[in-house]
C-alpha cells in the first residue's frame, strides 16, 4: 500500500535514515538505468533502431531482444547494436555516480537486475555487486555445454563496424570455443542462463551480507518494477519483517510497501535522479 506522507517529507526521512544506517543493502531495477538516460523506448529507440523498426516492426529494445530473427547474421546485427549502445558506447549515468558518493564510508552491498555494467563504470567496488540477471559484456554457449562466460568487447565492436543491411558477416557469428554451438548474450531469458564462477562468488557475498542485516540496516530499493519482484522487492519486504530493517522504496508511480512493515517503511514517489 502507499502512505500519505508527502514527497518532501518522505525524501527527508529517507536521507536521515540512510545517513544514520550502519549497513545499506541496495536493490536496483531497470528504473535506475532509465533515470540515468538508458531508456529502451521512445526517442532513444527511434534514433538508434529506426531501420529495425521499419523492417521488423520492432517498437522498443526490450521486445526486440525476443524477436525471432531468421538468421544468426540478423540476430547479431540487432544484439551487437543493443549491447554496444547500452554497455560500451554510452555515458556513465550521473545518478549512479551520485549514489556511489552517498554510499561512501558505509558498509553496503548492491543486488541488481540491470545488465548494463553502470555500477562498475560509476566506481562501485566489484566485491559489493551482484548482477543476478547477467551482463551485456559477456557471451555464453547457447546449449550451454560448460558453465563459462566470455568477454565480448572485441567481438561486439567488430560486428558493429562490419554490419551492413542489418546483418553481420557470417565469419563474425560467435561460436562456443568448446563445442562450436552458437553463442548468445549472458542474459537470464530461460533456464539455459549460465551462472559462472564470478556469478556464484557474488551470490555467496550477497548471502554473507544478508547475515549482517539488523534493525540498523536500510534496504534501499531503487526503480524495481513488477517484472521480477521475487528477486529484490519480495525478499526486501521479508527481510524488513524478519530483521526489523528499514525499507525505503524510491520509484515514481510505483512506490509502496505492505501494511505489516508500514511502521518501518518510507515510500518516496518521485523521480530517482531527483531524489538521489
Amino acid at each position: 500500500m502507499k502512505f500519505t506522507r508527502g514527497y518532501s517529507q518522505s525524501a527527508d526521512e529517507a536521507k536521515r535514515l540512510i545517513s544514520s544506517a550502519r549497513t545499506i543493502l541496495v536493490g536496483a531495477g531497470a528504473g535506475l538505468s532509465t533515470a540515468a538516460g538508458l531508456t529502451y523506448s521512445g526517442e532513444r529507440f527511434t534514433k538508434n533502431f529506426a531501420d529495425f523498426a521499419q523492417k521488423y516492426g520492432i517498437r522498443d529494445m526490450y521486445s526486440g531482444g525476443f524477436y525471432p530473427f531468421a538468421t544468426p547474421e540478423e540476430y547479431w546485427a540487432w544484439w551487437s547494436r543493443q549491447i554496444w549502445l547500452n554497455r560500451y558506447n554510452c555515458p556513465v549515468g550521473g545518478v549512479y555516480v551520485r549514489l556511489n558518493r552517498i554510499l561512501q564510508g558505509k558498509d553496503y552491498f548492491v543486488i541488481t537486475t540491470n545488465v548494463d555494467h553502470q555500477f562498475r563504470r560509476a566506481g562501485f567496488e566489484k566485491e559489493r555487486l551482484f548482477y543476478t540477471q547477467g551482463d551485456y559484456g559477456l557471451f555464453q554457449c547457447s546449449r550451454p555445454c560448460t558453465p563459462a562466460t566470455y568477454d565480448n568487447y572485441e567481438s561486439i565492436k567488430a560486428m558493429v563496424e562490419s554490419r551492413r543491411d542489418m546483418k553481420i558477416p557470417p565469419s563474425l557469428v560467435p561460436r562456443c570455443p568448446v563445442c562450436g554451438a552458437p553463442m548468445v548474450p549472458n542474459l537470464r531469458v530461460d533456464d539455459a542462463f549460465v551462472e559462472d564462477e564470478g556469478w556464484r562468488a557474488a551470490a555467496r557475498r550477497y548471502e554473507k551480507f544478508i547475515g549482517k542485516i539488523d534493525s540498523n540496516t536500510v534496504l534501499l530499493e531503487l526503480g524495481v518494477g513488477a517484472n521480477t519482484p521475487g528477486i529484490i522487492k519480495y525478499p526486501f519486504w521479508a527481510m524488513a519483517r524478519e530483521y526489523g530493517a528499514t525499507y525505503i522504496c524510491v520509484n515514481k508511480g510505483e512506490s509502496f510497501a505492505p501494511q505489516e512493515i508500514s511502521d518501518r517503511s518510507v515510500c518516496v514517489d518521485g523521480g530517482i535522479s531527483a531524489v538521489i
